[in-house]
């Protein structure tokens, strides 16, 4: 459909949302039954939302266990819902059967000692009576988080639990065509607001400055929901790429990185690098080191097809020591980097040198995921550029699409280039 357009028409057809819910839906089912599970109790955000297409809140998000879902054998999912916004739920989101909808018992960031135990007890007394209602009481149930009070109520309930991340991962890996087209939306989003940070950048301007400024401008987007992280990064503080930004004032010439990680367009997210030069023309060392991880970028891209694995992806990339002296790959990690994209920022699958080399895994038609690569001069400047990429039968489709064969320049002041190697 290659993006379409945000909303929805009577006389186009875009991203078919009933499609897109059933798919979800369906994965999560077939890969609980592969791994044996009679039911899967999920309490991270993009889980829920995978069997449920709810959202969570803002407020809501990494405090496991204030919403949570079950899927149960062949029944629809179950929701919890904290306290009474499960009547918005029955208003909003009418997939959900009514009496699938329940509240739920929260103690995580909340409730201590022996008041937290109490809860999960009517937690764990809650899960056996859907499991029960599903026909599935007694079978493996799969958990995609776990902490040390569910430990000890379900050992002593007798609960046999184990991983219900992997069977979740396995099925958000592979997107289908609705699920693509959002994924095609955000790219096309990242480009705009990577367009208009060149607009904006210029010397004087501090990095909380421009971060706030994409914020801004990526909440006017229709379907926005969330901006989990806008990185800006200038200068010393691109290499190490601290990840960051703060009230540092950008200075002529300076070398600067932004990246969209992650703004949340119905649900699907980005991760977007970019480099710019403020007023000046980069230096030639400069421009090599870029050239240098822009071929480390494209290298790993052509490596991308299907039936292939993430360890030929990771291979094409330098180890730690040959890049940068690092005694070991940990040291270097996310700097040559890849990871799926979807409703969680770490979709399957994820590539690294780390662990790709020895745990490969297929890449598959269908997968979505970003590759990135940086390079730099320790505590002056560094480059960091990345592309978001779907997987087809027989090509690869790169989603983002703003320049990156070079360093964007931004308003260069004629006569100011590469004097004294600045």
């Amino acid at each position: 459909m290659a993006n379409a357009g945000m909303v929805g028409l009577d006389w186009q057809q875009r991203i078919n949302w009933d499609r897109l819910r059933k798919y979800r839906l369906d994965r999560a089912r077939a890969r609980m039954k592969a791994a044996g599970l009679g039911a899967m109790l999920l309490m991270y955000d993009e889980n829920v939302r995978y069997v449920t297409s709810t959202l969570t809140p803002g407020w809501n998000r990494l405090k496991p266990g204030l919403r949570y879902a079950m899927l149960c054998g062949d029944d629809a999912p179950v929701l919890f819902e904290q306290g009474d916004i499960g009547m918005q739920i029955e208003r909003h989101s009418p997939w959900i059967p009514k009496d699938h909808v329940r509240w739920s018992y929260a103690w995580i960031k909340g409730a201590a000692g022996p008041a937290s135990l109490a809860q999960v007890k009517k937690f764990t007394n809650a899960v056996k009576q859907e499991m029960k209602k599903a026909n599935v009481a007694g079978m493996k149930l799969g958990v995609d988080f776990i902490d040390i009070n569910m430990l000890k109520v379900f050992g002593e309930e007798k609960i046999e639990w184990t991983d219900g991340m992997t069977p979740m991962m396995e099925a958000r890996a592979i997107k289908n065509e609705d699920e693509q087209e959002a994924l095609r939306m955000v790219g096309a989003i990242g480009d705009a607001a990577h367009w208009e940070f060149m607009k904006f950048l210029q010397p004087g301007r501090t990095e909380n400055q421009l971060t706030a400024h994409i914020m801004q401008y990526l909440y006017s987007v229709p379907g926005m929901e969330d901006v989990e992280d806008v990185i800006v990064s200038s200068g010393p503080n691109t290499w190490p790429n601290w990840r960051n930004f703060s009230d540092r004032i950008v200075k002529p010439g300076d070398i600067v990185f932004m990246d969209l990680a992650a703004l949340t367009w119905n649900g699907y997210k980005s991760c977007y690098y970019r480099t710019y030069c403020a007023g000046k023309e980069p230096t030639n060392e400069q421009k090599d080191i870029y050239a240098t991880a822009l071929k480390w970028l494209y290298d790993s891209i052509k490596a991308v097809k299907v039936g292939t694995t993430t360890r030929e992806i990771a291979s094409k990339w330098p180890s730690a020591k040959e890049a940068w002296g690092y005694a070991e790959e940990d040291q270097a990690a996310a700097n040559l980097w890849g990871h799926g994209l979807g409703l969680a920022q770490y979709d399957q699958p994820v590539i690294s040198r780390i662990w790709s080399l020895d745990h490969p895994i297929e890449i598959k038609e269908g997968m979505v995921f970003a590759l990135e690569t940086q390079h730099g001069k320790k505590f002056e400047w560094g480059v960091r550029i990345e592309e978001m990429l779907i997987v087809h039968k027989d090509k690869i489709e790169i989603i983002s699409n703003f320049p990156v064969e070079q360093i964007t320049v931004v308003d260069p002041m004629p006569g100011y280039s590469t004097l004294a190697g600045r």
